[in-house]
């Protein structure tokens, strides 16, 4: 076989094939963690540790039941957000190695196929006709308002710090004194992008109090399947975001910065776990508040690296 075949296209395919395998086998794993860590929390022995993937598994393998309003796009509308996340993904770096995807202004793409995600899952919501999943839906969209500034303050933030418009650049961070601040802004969005407590409970069950998981009342079998794994992926993809975003892995070789990167993530979906475990759900008055809160960490962080800029 030609070297150069082998060094320009077969070994980039195949690191790029891995990198996609891991992300898609790692990410139900998150959710579990944050399982265990509650039920740790509560004294209670909790589900196992893979129960997404049982979950999963076994949702692959039953069948669908459409309600009689529902249009195709009740169905397309989570593969369409499934494929969105994943691309998303695929534009962050894994610690100092390249994004799968990479150029100029890639930051935007993110940012807009994290949208696109949610604007497919709202309207898959609403093609069943239910109140309750209007009602969700109103709510997710109406939390993420604030929610998006947040985010794209944040990357605004360190397209200044860093002097780049990709996020393989902006995710080589430098430390500085904004990290704290990013950290927190972005923690908080995360919550909240994930509907994690104490913007919403993705265990409770009663629809009037319900965001996410009311928008998915009428999905079954694979659709939901896939929506259960956006979900996770979601939460992955937030959390590599929030550790790249404060952590200068990239001045580490390639073993200590996989580590850290990790380890990192580890401590997110911990925290994320005691957070639901010792916070309460807000009422929904006081939702905007933290939200807004959120967003001014963002801002602080942006004030401060401009400051340092220039």
């Amino acid at each position: 076989m030609n070297p150069g075949f082998t060094n320009h296209f077969l070994l980039p395919l195949l690191r790029g094939v891995l990198q996609i395998a891991i992300l898609l086998l790692l990410a139900p794993l998150l959710p579990g963690i944050v399982n265990r860590v509650k039920a740790w929390v509560a004294g209670r022995r909790g589900p196992p540790l893979l129960q997404l993937y049982y979950d999963l598994g076994r949702l692959w393998n039953k069948g669908i039941v459409l309600s009689t309003a529902a249009s195709p796009g009740h169905l397309v509308g989570p593969a369409i957000a499934w494929v969105a996340i994943l691309g998303s993904a695929m534009l962050l770096p894994l610690g100092p190695g390249d994004a799968l995807w990479s150029f100029k202004g890639d930051a935007l793409l993110f940012l807009y196929l994290l949208a696109l995600a949610r604007f497919c899952t709202a309207s898959a919501a609403l093609e069943t006709g239910s109140a309750f999943e209007g009602m969700g839906a109103a709510r997710e969209v109406s939390f993420a308002v604030l929610s998006e500034s947040a985010l794209i303050t944040a990357i605004l933030a360190l397209a200044v710090q860093t002097g780049s418009l990709s996020l393989t650049g902006m995710l080589a961070p430098v430390p500085n004194p904004s990290a704290g601040l990013l950290a927190a802004g972005l923690f908080t969005v995360l919550l909240a992008e994930n509907c994690r407590v104490p913007f919403d409970d993705p265990n409770t069950h009663l629809e009037l109090t319900m965001i996410h998981e009311v928008m998915v009342l009428d999905h079954s079998g694979p659709p939901l399947a896939v929506i259960l794994h956006g979900a996770a992926l979601k939460l992955l993809v937030f959390a590599l975001l929030l550790a790249q975003a404060v952590l200068p892995l990239n001045h580490l070789s390639l073993l200590p910065a996989t580590g850290c990167l990790l380890a990192a993530m580890l401590v997110i979906t911990l925290l994320v776990g005691f957070a639901e475990s010792l916070l309460a759900r807000f009422a929904f008055r006081r939702v905007p508040l933290l939200l807004t809160t959120a967003f001014l960490f963002c801002l602080f962080a942006l004030l401060t690296a401009w400051k340092g800029v220039s």
